[in-house]
């Protein structure tokens, strides 16, 4: 008769270093560079950057032990362990003055901040899902089967006209950083930022002035762009005057059509991506999620990378990656965000993300610094090129950026 050993304390470290490895060698394998696809491998392809994902597979990555012992629980079988060991404590308070202190204390040395299509929507650029405003809700224009289509990497080899269309709705260079985009640049400057990674193509953090070594694209870029078949390799210029002209760019090497280096549906992420998380993450000491429904994999699995210690801040319209109350329930993952009143460490500033930097910013004595800073860099934009202005942020508990004489100027 075989028997099995329901340990205290070893099988709740192996499930979770089991269910993430898993996880990760299933979404992040067989990467290629940006824009390179295949779409007739299907086991080759990463989960892509605009889809939205349910519970479903996190289901799916519970190991068979998991369950023997949930089972046996509940037959009376097994008498659980604490399953919530103390960690240590790091945050005075769980709250955004809490944040603000570990920030400014001597412990807190690298900061990650992770970012979604919330942080560049004052920018002009609709973020995806948002009702009437979202960019799927307005692609009937477009004649697609699906919205989703126009990012399709299938679809784009049969007709890239729809994309290209939209492209130069989106194009780079028509919108100016945010002021959550200068709060990143801020914290660069402070010396904290090990790593920005973020779900946008608009390059908007290159605008702000991150550097390459310290931004992760990982669902690509505007920046460069490729030959979808002899890989030549195109500056933004380039492609950016064929499509203004309302024309598909065609490598000058090939009949191949030239796509800028975004990831689409059946393409892999970048290269980069998978390079940065082996050496990132467990040397971080914040983690600040900016902007992001936290529903796309494999980018949402990243909040559960850090230290089990690490203090998380999430500035979003809503909550987002909150752990499965049903999982947490049975005991079986302790992966997500944890953001009601047990929170040790996660802390959700709720509303824009402009004023929650701002905020934030206020609290680390650096909000007349991150106000100059955006005031002095859009007027320096403004000077070089004539751009659309950001919206302006309601800030009823700050006083205005002085960044409207700066727009006043140009309208």
């Amino acid at each position: 008769m075989r028997s099995n050993y329901l340990s205290k304390r070893p099988w709740r470290d192996w499930t979770k270093v089991w269910s993430r490895n898993s996880c990760f060698s299933r979404k992040m394998s067989a990467n290629s560079p940006p824009g390179n696809s295949d779409g007739e491998n299907s086991h080759d392809i990463v989960v892509p950057p605009i889809q939205t994902e349910n519970t479903g597979p996190r289901f799916r990555d519970l190991d068979v032990d998991s369950i023997r012992r949930f089972l046996a629980q509940k037959l009376g079988f097994y008498e659980p362990p604490d399953l919530n060991p103390p960690v240590e404590k790091v945050l005075d308070e769980v709250s955004l003055e809490g944040i603000a202190k570990w920030i400014k204390s001597p412990r807190c040395q690298n900061i990650i901040t992770l970012s979604g299509a919330g942080i560049s929507t004052s920018a002009g650029i609709p973020d995806f899902r948002s009702p009437e405003t979202g960019l799927y809700h307005n692609l009937q224009k477009y004649d697609l089967p699906e919205p989703q289509a126009i990012f399709e990497i299938n679809f784009f080899r049969q007709n890239p006209k729809p994309f290209f269309t939209l492209a130069k709705e989106l194009f780079p260079g028509k919108f100016k950083p945010t002021i959550s985009h200068y709060f990143i640049k801020l914290l660069h400057e402070k010396g904290l930022l090990l790593r920005h990674y973020t779900q946008n193509i608009d390059t908007l953090e290159r605008g702000a002035g991150i550097p390459d070594d310290k931004l992760v694209e990982a669902h690509g870029t505007f920046y460069t762009s490729h030959c979808l078949e002899c890989r030549k390799e195109y500056p933004l210029d380039y492609i950016k005057n064929i499509i203004f002209a309302d024309e598909i760019p065609i490598c000058t090497e090939c009949p191949g059509v030239v796509k800028p280096d975004i990831v689409f549906f059946g393409e892999s992420l970048p290269d980069r991506f998978q390079r940065c998380l082996a050496e990132d993450f467990q040397k971080c000491h914040m983690l600040i999620i900016m902007g992001s429904s936290l529903e796309v994999q494999p980018f949402a699995s990243l909040i559960d990378m850090v230290p089990e210690w690490c203090p998380r801040l999430l500035i979003n319209r809503e909550k987002a990656g909150v752990k499965s109350p049903l999982l947490r329930l049975w005991g079986m993952m302790s992966e997500g965000l944890q953001l009601d009143g047990d929170s040790i460490r996660d802390v959700a500033r709720l509303g824009d993300c402009d004023d929650g930097c701002l905020e934030l910013a206020d609290k680390l004595g650096w909000g007349d610094e991150l106000r100059e800073l955006v005031a002095r860099e859009h007027l320096r934009i403004d000077s070089l090129h004539s751009l659309t202005p950001p919206l302006s942020p309601s800030t009823s508990h700050n006083e205005p950026v002085p960044i409207q004489t700066v727009t006043e100027t140009k309208l």
